[in-house]
Order: structure tokens, then C-alpha cells, then sequence
């Protein structure tokens, strides 16, 4: 049972908004609605300014369809048709290669997906610990916070091959550069939740002659915590592509990084190949986002079961 001070504490106005199951699967539902419409979308371009179309879904299309215009850019090469993208998944990945380029994209996700986890857990970690330090020392934030501002305006591009060389060429120095990426929207994120409380709730701790870390655990945590799982939710994504763009310049076989690097190679003979490996990170983002949101609606479903106790 939780004790409210009449005029202090509204339990209304904190209560987390909770999306129950049904609310979940409208998201997903949504969420394939406009990945269909953007595929729609997609082919009806090529077929009014590709290439003519000689087959549909691998069937044969006899006349050929012709489209009434020209453009570039939507030519197979730089924009091959959605189903070729979706069965070069099944395909081998290189010529008489054993494996399928799906089962190799797997592989390749999980690889990154480590490094991205351990980047994302690092710079939440030291995200959290620099908002704390701020909104305890005005000092420091003044002082501080223009530094972490300006460490993202430096091309990650341009970072990480430095870290390569302070650390060397493994999975550590692809963690500190998913790190990177992750702890700015934290930090500034956590800032802001942790300064958030009403001003007080935080005089009645202080009359209850409360130290800071109470203060900490029990008014300004359970205040920011929707404010930090927005950020750990760009940070998750933030994450992957730092894990990718790490790995290009490591020489570490089996990301997604290297994958990218590969196919791209080959893109004037296997396009689709290159688009099946952004999909496949694009995935993995929405994975890691997807995990960070469940987590998300767990801690609001118990904190609403506290407030109505």
C-alpha cells in the first residue's frame, strides 16, 4: 500500500499509460499495413518508370509489360523488384556457396546483435551515471554538458577506426562505438526525467530528512522512468547502426558490417542481395527497439498495480 499526501501526489496525473495486448497487436497490425503499402508503392514506381517486365512473382509475362516512362533510378539495378529482394533470402549467398544468404544474414544478426547489446547496455549504463552526476552538480552540467553535446558532432565514420587502433580489432572496440551512439539520447534524456519531480516532493523528502540517494531511488528515478525508455528506445536502434559501422573497419568477419561491405561489392551483379542485407539490419533495429518497448510496458503494468493499491 502507498501512503498519497493530500495535494502532493496525484496518483492520476503519474499514472503510465499501458497498452494491453490488444493494443500490440494494432501496432503490429499497423506496422505490416505500411510495410504493404510501401512495397505497393515501390513496384507501382517501377511500373510506371523501370524497365519492362518480363516475368511477375517468377510467372512470365508475355507481351512484356512496358513502362510508359524512364527513370534511373528505379531501374533493376538500383532498385530491383521487391520479390526478387525476398527470394534472394533463400538463395545462396555467393556462387556455389552451401548456405542460403538468409541463413547467413541470421548468423550475421546475431553477431552484430552481441556487440550492439553489449554497446547498448555500456552506454546505458554510463548515460544514466552522467544525468545523475548532472542533476546533482549545476556545476558540472554547465560545465560538462556542452562536451557531450559536441562528442556527436564528430562522424562516427571518423571515430571508429581510432577506437580500432586505441583497442584493437575485436568485438570490444565494436561495443565502444555502439556505446558511443547510445549514451548521448540517455544522458540528455535523463537529465530532463531526473528533474523532473514535482519541486515538492522533493521538500517533503527533505523534511523527512531524506540523504540524496533516497531522494534518487524514490522521487526522481520513478519520475524519469518514462523519460529514459524513450531514449533506450533511440538508443537501441542508435546501437545497431553503431555496432554495423564499427565492424566495417575492424576486419571482424560475421557482422552485418561486413556483410554491407561485401555485397556491396557485388551490387552491379546481385543488387537484391545488398537490399535482403539493409533489410536484415533494419530487423534486427526493430528487434532491439521491440525488446526495449516490452520491458517498457512490464515496468508501467507493475507501477500501475502499485498506484491502484
Amino acid at each position: 500500500m502507498t501512503t498519497a499526501v493530500p495535494g502532493l501526489i496525484r496518483p492520476s496525473s503519474i499514472r503510465p499509460r499501458v497498452i494491453g495486448v490488444g493494443g500490440a497487436v494494432r501496432s503490429v497490425g499497423a506496422f505490416l499495413l505500411v510495410l504493404v503499402v510501401l512495397a505497393a508503392v515501390w513496384e507501382l514506381a517501377k511500373a510506371i518508370g523501370g524497365v519492362p517486365w518480363r516475368d511477375f512473382l517468377g510467372s512470365p509475362i508475355d507481351p512484356p509489360w512496358n513502362p510508359p516512362l524512364r527513370i534511373k533510378q528505379l531501374n533493376d539495378q538500383n532498385l530491383p523488384h521487391v520479390w526478387d529482394v525476398a527470394t534472394a533470402f533463400f538463395q545462396p549467398a555467393t556462387r556455389n556457396s552451401p548456405h542460403s544468404l538468409g541463413a547467413i544474414l541470421i548468423d550475421a544478426a546475431v553477431f552484430t546483435g552481441r556487440s550492439a547489446f553489449a554497446g547498448f547496455v555500456i552506454g546505458g549504463i554510463f548515460g544514466t551515471a552522467l544525468a545523475v552526476i548532472f542533476v546533482h552538480s549545476r556545476l558540472l552540467e554547465r560545465a560538462l554538458v556542452p562536451y557531450v553535446i559536441a562528442s556527436q558532432t564528430v562522424p562516427i565514420v571518423a571515430l571508429a577506426p581510432m577506437v580500432v587502433l586505441w583497442i584493437g580489432r575485436d568485438w570490444t572496440s565494436v561495443a565502444l562505438v555502439s556505446a558511443y551512439l547510445t549514451f548521448f539520447p540517455v544522458t540528455i534524456a535523463g537529465i530532463r526525467g531526473l528533474a523532473s519531480p514535482d519541486p515538492r516532493a522533493l521538500d517533503l523528502m527533505r523534511t523527512y530528512a531524506a540523504d540524496p540517494w533516497r531522494v534518487l531511488w524514490k522521487v526522481r528515478f520513478p519520475a524519469a522512468m518514462p523519460y529514459f525508455f524513450t531514449a533506450f528506445k533511440i538508443a537501441a536502434t542508435a546501437s545497431v547502426v553503431g555496432a554495423i559501422v564499427g565492424e566495417e573497419p575492424t576486419g571482424i568477419r560475421g557482422g552485418l558490417g561486413r556483410a554491407i561491405l561485401q555485397f556491396n561489392e557485388q551490387y552491379i551483379t546481385g543488387p537484391e542481395k545488398l537490399w535482403a542485407t539493409v533489410l536484415a539490419s533494419a530487423a534486427l533495429g526493430i528487434v532491439f527497439f521491440g525488446a526495449v518497448r516490452v520491458v517498457e510496458l512490464v515496468v508501467f503494468r507493475n507501477r500501475q498495480a502499485v498506484i491502484e493499491a
